[in-house]
């Protein structure tokens, strides 16, 4: 399974994607997903890791006409620490857990590890990323509607 991330200049989570491959569809699928959140522009730069399924699946794109044909796409280790220093925190808390027993458990499990993160950056509106008696208070208020 693979853990797909975007993370905008300033370190905020922009989206994320569980795939069980780590090819050009399952990119594809994953930038379609991240442009298409309401608070996400065309990027001018997309800086990305050396897999080779990231340049097919960009051209592809393109040549929909999904992605601004301006767009760049760097492939370089080191430019990509934004995105390897925020999933750190992912991996941190996996490992203790030995993984996971299937993809849909991983899925739950990983997507609530991200919202709780994006709570905690101050990436939701009216809650601060310190202010944790309205954090509670919001994660509170999701359970219960759940139930």
């Amino acid at each position: 399974m693979y853990l797909y991330r975007a993370v905008d200049s300033r370190g905020q989570t922009i989206d994320f994607l569980l795939s069980a491959k780590r090819d050009a569809e399952a990119a594809k699928r994953f930038f379609r997903k991240a442009l298409g959140q309401p608070h996400t522009v065309n990027p001018r730069t997309i800086t990305v890791d050396k897999n080779p399924a990231y340049p097919c699946a960009i051209e592809r794109m393109k040549e929909d006409g999904e992605l601004w044909r301006f767009s760049r796409l760097r492939q370089r280790k080191i430019l990509n620490n934004i995105v390897e220093q925020d999933h750190r925190r992912v991996k941190r808390l996996v490992r203790p857990g030995l993984g996971f027993g299937g993809f849909h458990t991983a899925r739950r499990t990983l997507t609530g590890f991200e919202v709780m993160a994006m709570i905690r950056k101050g990436q939701v509106r009216g809650i601060g990323g310190r202010d944790i008696r309205a954090q509670t208070t919001f994660v509170a208020e999701l359970f219960q509607d759940a139930a």
